[in-house]
């Protein structure tokens, strides 16, 4: 099996349905000759021509109702924002259109489309270009969330997100895009909600989504060498969420730790601290459950500032060691 980066394998799905459906088209701003703002359908339009890879102007909401429309109309489009940040722009269409016509229609309508949106720090970007904003999408009934960790899961993930006949956000993390990982040739998929456990261990369940997931393996490597054994999940869909498959390890291993980019409060991982204690996880616990996420600040720009924010792997193998030490 080759190796290629996070941004090929995101490509490479892309352009091997537009290969089998001609429903399926790209729209994003620069997406054509430019390649997109990270250079991820760089090359497209030269295949698919501007017919499929269409270039936009500068309007999210438009972007977005447009690709609504032609959702609806039998198409399945893949939108992309530049920065997920600008998803806000884009709000009402996907709030109040796309996730709930299929509901209002008694399911006589469906949305099949899927918006692509690069998101988090670590890029110098600062703070109106470096958010992490998946809560307040995983928290609207009627849209699915997707965050792949590697490169082998986000081509298999997107592949299902572009089948799905529901509206998929597709959050890719930005640093991600140059990490490697092995991908089949062949076009694959992985079904949206099944966690992966990246990691085995026995003693600390952690739960980790994006780029974390690459941070807590670092880290439980460290703790290993401590003799503390670490089990990372990486849930790869918030929406829907295989919580069997978290709260199976948390009995396993008596402790859990969740760890997530975005701003602790409000984050995704309370969701998932909550649905854990309300399992019968809980009467296995020997420890109170520990959750890693950034700080309330937004993303600043200064190099040193924009690490502090966000969970680091030191960050994590200390709240491992907290654990271990009240169990």
């Amino acid at each position: 099996m080759r190796e290629i980066t996070y941004q090929e394998a995101v490509r490479e799905a892309m352009s091997q349905v537009m290969r089998e459906d001609d429903r399926v088209f790209i729209l994003g701003e620069d997406i054509g000759v430019y390649g997109g703002a990270f250079g991820v359908t760089r090359g497209m339009i030269e295949e698919f021509g501007p017919e499929r890879v269409r270039n936009t102007p500068i309007a999210e909401a438009g972007i977005a109702g447009a690709a609504i429309g032609a959702a609806l109309t039998g198409m399945r489009p893949i939108m992309e924002l530049q920065f997920s940040d600008f998803v806000t722009i884009a709000m009402d269409q996907l709030v109040n259109q796309a996730a709930k016509i299929c509901y209002m229609y008694g399911g006589k309508a469906a949305v099949p489309l899927v918006v692509r949106a690069p998101a988090g720090s670590g890029t110098g970007a600062a703070a109106q270009h470096s958010q992490s904003l998946e809560a307040w999408l995983a928290h609207v009934p009627g849209l699915k969330v997707v965050q792949p960790s590697n490169a082998y899961d986000a081509k298999g993930l997107l592949k299902s997100a572009i089948d799905d006949n529901n509206p998929v956000i597709f959050y890719e993390h930005k640093l991600l895009y140059s990490t490697k990982a092995d991908v089949p040739e062949e076009l694959y998929s992985i079904p949206l909600g099944k966690a992966d456990i990246k990691r085995s261990g026995t003693d600390v369940t952690l739960v980790a989504t994006s780029i974390m997931v690459q941070k807590s393996l670092a880290a439980a490597e460290i703790l290993a060498k401590d003799g503390i054994s670490v089990e990372v999940i990486d849930p790869r869909t918030l929406v829907p969420l295989d919580i069997k498959t978290i709260v199976d390890s948390v009995k396993r291993t008596g402790r859990f730790a969740v760890v997530y980019e975005a701003v602790k409060r409000g984050g995704y991982g309370a969701e998932i601290a909550s649905l854990v204690a309300e399992s019968e996880a809980f009467d296995f616990l020997d420890a109170p459950i520990v959750r890693l996420g950034g700080k309330e600040v937004p993303i600043p720009q200064n190099p040193e500032l924009e690490r502090n924010a966000v969970p680091q792997v030191e960050d994590i193998v200390e709240a491992i060691r907290n654990i271990m030490r009240k169990a």
